[in-house]
């Protein structure tokens, strides 16, 4: 399927545009509840997926390849004003960001937070759970922090910026190239948009999700039972491969090397998983933390930072989201699955 972008419905609800899109990259995927203003702009392998709430963005929205755009199940929409300009590699994710925004490459803002308007991001920000952006100002750094006022015209000169290297890339999609060794469980969802390289190891109910891009190298990728690989993740190995284990969720745009993840994880947006890591089972590696090469996460940990430090015991409600998150995804991916099935049937 070369669908560019592909558009799926999600629960009958099929995605609107006021207007054409002026653009959609090689990739691409457009998904469920998404209402899109005029002249939006989509970049290669981007995701838009709106499939437990709503994905609203205003008019002249501008999204560099590989970003995100998603929302928290039945709890938070993903709500982008206008002419909000995001960079590469960036995920926006179950919050409200008002207009004239710049989100600059690698960024990411997470469930429930309020960005004003006239704000700019620098690249690598993060913006955590149900923080409040003040309008008018630069932000930088993990978690984001005032850097100073906007000057006039700022805004405007830097998506223009931005505009003009995303236009000037062409990214083409390659097939994937399973190898004929894999074993992948007959309720596996592989997104038609992701992208996997190599010998793959699948068990039941498995969830490899949009714009994946998945390369074993000369080792294998082992994803254990209803674990799911989110929107946009980049797993390359060498010869070592990486083994991920049961009822884990790896979530939008992380990096991962060859590693070794355990039993009911949670591995966070954006983050980086460098080779030779180890997280045993319970671990929560929050939203853009990075490991070491080498490191061990210890199990019933929260770790946090870059690099990456156990910060708390996991308790008792974040063990339950763990396992809540891994019931929605399960049934996300087996309505994925349907309704792709359905498109190619169609040929539409």
């Amino acid at each position: 399927m070369t669908h560019s972008p592909l558009i799926l419905p999600y629960a009958g609800i099929t995605p609107k545009f006021a207007t054409p899109l002026a653009y959609a990259g090689d990739g691409s995927a457009i998904l469920g509840r998404v209402t899109l203003g005029r002249h939006a702009w989509i970049g290669a392998r981007t995701v838009l997926r709106a499939d437990g709430h709503d994905v609203k963005a205003g008019d002249d929205f501008h999204a560099g390849a590989r970003t995100t755009l998603h929302i928290a199940h039945e709890v938070f929409p993903c709500i982008v004003g206008d002419r909000v300009t995001v960079g590469e590699d960036a995920c926006v994710h179950a919050c409200i960001v008002g207009s004239d925004v710049i989100v600059g490459d690698g960024t990411v803002i997470l469930d429930g937070a309020i960005v004003g308007d006239n704000v700019i991001f620098e690249p690598g920000s993060t913006v955590f759970p149900g923080k409040r952006i003040d309008g008018g100002h630069v932000y930088a750094g993990s978690p984001a922090k005032i850097v100073r006022p906007v000057e006039a015209g700022e805004v405007a000169k830097r998506r223009a910026a931005m505009l003009a290297a995303h236009e000037s890339k062409a990214a083409n999609t390659p097939a994937s190239a399973i190898a004929a060794s894999s074993k992948i469980d007959s309720s596996v969802f592989i997104a038609s948009t992701a992208r996997v390289r190599g010998e793959l190891i699948a068990a039941a109910s498995t969830g490899i999700w949009f714009s994946n891009d998945f390369d074993a190298g000369s080792g294998v990728i082992s994803i254990g039972l209803r674990t799911n690989v989110q929107d946009n993740t980049v797993i390359r190995c060498t010869a070592q491969g990486t083994a991920i284990g049961a009822d884990t969720t790896i979530g939008h745009n992380v990096t991962m090397a060859d590693c070794t993840i355990g039993n009911r994880c949670l591995i966070g947006i954006g983050s980086h998983v460098a080779q030779g890591t180890v997280v045993e089972d319970h671990v929560l590696l929050a939203a853009s933390a990075r490991t070491q090469p080498g490191q061990i996460l210890e199990s019933g940990w929260l770790y946090a930072g870059n690099p990456a430090k156990k910060l708390a015991p996991l308790d008792q409600g974040k063990r339950d989201m763990i396992a809540m998150i891994i019931g929605h995804y399960c049934q996300y991916a087996m309505d994925y699955k349907t309704a792709e099935q359905a498109l190619l049937k169609t040929g539409s």
